[in-house]
């Protein structure tokens, strides 16, 4: 019953939706890739201030525990509340539904996007850092086990592909996030190629793991010297919180669901 109610929370509340997956960064491979979504609702108030709490509905084309295959779904839709949370953390793939094609948006989901200048912070940089780090050394067998997501690969390549390739598209999109604090997508050539040519196995792993390295060198730069402030405002008077609850006075207000303009998903 639980998630029946999750459920109509994030469908009847739902402000912004996008693909978010390898097709929303342009480098999926026809016929090999799942579908990930991304979302975001406003909560009831009364899961807010009350004793109940929503922070998340998930829905999986297959059962939870079971790989995704080609055209299978794999979406979760956030409350405002702990998207928000996420994103001042600088969690890389939240903020992604900042610069995603949205498949769903409504005027308040709009708003969002349109304010996603406040989330840009170099304590972001720390996030796509940390990620980084720890994804290379799961490739390298350092931690973790060594390709057991994706076997095949192991045993066709001597790696997971996919997995570096995810972890070379990280380092680029952070190194690009705290340069300009934007996320171009999908992602711009020449990378998305080269991206595309180490999914493929046509990179030697000697080398991914020296282009990581550079780009952990990049970011912690960045980190140190970059222009963006060294971390959110969230005590008063903070646009994050003017926001929050401009966006929920708005969404109370209206006392219906908001029309959705939709839009082709990226």
């Amino acid at each position: 019953m639980t998630s029946e109610i999750f459920e109509q929370i994030a469908t009847e509340n739902l402000i912004l939706m996008a693909t978010v997956g390898s097709g929303a960064h342009g480098v999926a491979i026809e016929g090999t890739d799942d579908h990930d979504e991304m979302g975001i609702c406003i909560e009831p108030p009364d899961y807010v201030i009350g004793l109940r709490r929503f922070e998340q509905w998930v829905y999986r084309t297959q059962p939870e525990g079971v790989r995704s295959g080609a055209g299978d779904i794999d979406r979760v839709v956030y409350s405002l509340r702990k998207w928000t949370s996420l994103a001042l953390k600088g969690n890389p793939t939240v903020l992604l539904l900042l610069f995603a094609t949205p498949s769903l948006e409504t005027e308040l989901g709009l708003e969002l996007r349109e304010r996603r200048e406040i989330f840009a912070t170099r304590r972001a940089g720390l996030a796509f850092l940390g990620y980084l780090t720890t994804q290379k050394r799961r490739l390298l067998g350092e931690i973790g086990q060594k390709g057991v997501k994706r076997p095949e690969l192991v045993e066709k390549h001597g790696f997971d592909t996919k997995f570096a390739m995810h972890m070379l598209r990280l380092g680029l999109q952070g190194v690009e996030y705290l340069r300009s604090g934007f996320i171009l997508l999908p992602m711009a050539m020449p990378e998305r190629e080269y991206l595309l040519a180490v999914r493929r196995g046509e990179v030697e792993l000697n080398e991914i793991v020296s282009r990581c390295a550079e780009l952990e060198r990049e970011l912690d730069d960045l980190i140190s010297t970059g222009q963006a402030p060294a971390k959110p405002k969230v005590a008063e008077p903070s646009p994050v919180i003017d926001l929050m609850a401009a966006l929920r006075a708005s969404a109370e207000g209206a006392k219906a669901k908001p029309k959705a303009r939709t839009k082709a998903a990226a």
